[in-house]
């Protein structure tokens, strides 16, 4: 079976930490998984023809490699996360979604199933807003969107992370421990890869 392709943006190592966890959910299907980053970036002004450019930083030895479009292409299902950035996503992972016209246009991610998972400092610092804004460019692909069903305890009990539309991570929460992810959003993300490992397997299964 092709792999679940996780593919996340970090500054702090937050998203990083729930992409980790949602890819222990992943496996517990005996699904392969691959955890991939995209580049942080930085807009410049070129002094000779005043226009602006784009330059990106190079992987980090602590992270995961950069995203390559053919395993994006090739992958069975996708889990995108983002920090939040003013009820958005950052533009790391705004600018990785643009650069997929070629797949849109040929149709590569149609019928794949896809979740999104976020972090901020703060509880509500616009979690679900930044989920909702990375979902839209998935439905333009004719992805299947997997969100978290309320059959998940977590969602009822949770006072840190949380959200039926992906799990989210809230980073300030636990001042002893910063960072670090809740039983919770441990939980809830464990739950988001398997269920998206267990709608990959399916509809595989029916493709095939």
């Amino acid at each position: 079976m092709k792999p679940v392709l996780i593919v996340y943006y970090s500054r702090n190592g937050s998203t990083k930490r729930l992409a980790d966890a949602i890819a222990q959910g992943v496996t517990s299907e005996d699904v392969p998984v691959i955890v991939r980053t995209v580049p942080a970036i930085s807009s410049n002004i070129n002094e000779d023809t005043n226009e602006e450019f784009t330059t990106q930083a190079q992987p980090s030895s602590n992270d995961a490699p950069f995203v390559t479009p053919k395993e994006l292409a090739d992958c069975c299902a996708l889990a995108l996360g983002s920090p939040t950035r003013f009820g958005n996503m950052a533009a790391p992972v705004k600018h990785f979604l643009d650069s997929t016209s070629n797949l849109w246009l040929k149709g590569a991610l149609i019928d794949k199933p896809a979740c999104v998972f976020t972090s901020s400092s703060s509880m509500h610092g616009g979690q679900e807003s930044t989920l909702l804004s990375m979902m839209l460019p998935l439905i333009h692909h004719g992805m299947v969107f997997c969100g978290l069903p309320y059959s998940e305890p977590e969602l009822h009990n949770t006072t840190t992370g949380g959200s039926p539309y992906g799990v989210t991570h809230v980073a300030h929460q636990n001042m002893t421990t910063p960072n670090q992810l809740s039983d919770d959003e441990k939980a809830l993300c464990f739950a988001q890869g398997k269920r998206l490992a267990t709608l990959a397997k399916k509809l595989s299964s029916t493709s095939s």
